[in-house]
């Protein structure tokens, strides 16, 4: 008898069965070892001391533990956004000791002691931050979620200004650069806004300067 008139399979059955085999990954003995430590590794603590919107928080944090994440996760300061996680939509802006940095890309433990401004603390309800104000002024944002990080880059932005610190847009090395648009949105490109609000972004800048391009 031929053997082969004895198989009844259907394409559905042979369908199936290539699908279960495509997916009986064996792992090799190097990645089930790495596996195996990285889950065996605990959590190391360390104690560190955070001065955020005027109020000082001690806490002890797992060394791998983002600032972000200390924000949002530890001190429920959700107004700092996690967008892109890697450094490049600008959404996690905060200012520390005085300098705007994606808090995404740093490890809380690495700044022990560091005085650190949200969005929570530049403004209230009943008094906003100038920034604030004419960023509902001009219609400076859509869904809000980049604002937070908008707004800090956009106070970080004047007093780069302010301070004579030049861009890649500024006509030279050695003078202070002058308010411009050009200025402001070369500053203003680490922070990306999806729905697209820029010029009403540069004109809320704009109008806080007092000036115009």
């Amino acid at each position: 008898m031929d053997h082969f008139s004895e198989l009844k399979l259907t394409r559905r059955d042979l369908l199936k069965a290539g699908a279960v085999s495509a997916t009986a990954v064996v792992p090799s003995p190097a990645g089930a070892r790495t596996a195996a430590a990285t889950k065996a590794a605990p959590p190391v603590p360390a104690k560190v001391a955070l001065t955020v919107n005027g109020q000082r928080h001690q806490l002890e944090l797992d060394t791998r533990t983002s600032l972000l994440d200390v924000l949002r996760e530890h001190l429920h300061l959700t107004g700092t956004k996690k967008g892109c996680d890697h450094g490049q939509c600008g959404a996690c802006t905060i200012m520390l000791d005085g300098s705007r940095i994606n808090s995404c890309l740093t490890l809380a433990v690495m700044h022990d002691g560091a005085t650190i401004t949200t969005i929570e603390g530049l403004g209230t309800p009943g008094k906003l931050h100038p920034m604030q104000a004419a960023f509902i002024k001009h219609d400076g944002y859509q869904c809000g979620y980049c604002t937070p990080g908008q707004i800090c880059s956009a106070v970080a932005v004047l007093d780069e200004i302010k301070q004579g610190v030049p861009s890649h847009a500024s006509a030279s090395l050695t003078t202070r650069p002058q308010l411009s648009a050009d200025e402001i949105r070369e500053r203003m490109s680490g922070n990306i806004c999806r729905c697209g609000a820029y010029s009403n972004i540069v004109d809320a800048i704009l109008d806080v300067a007092g000036g115009a391009a």
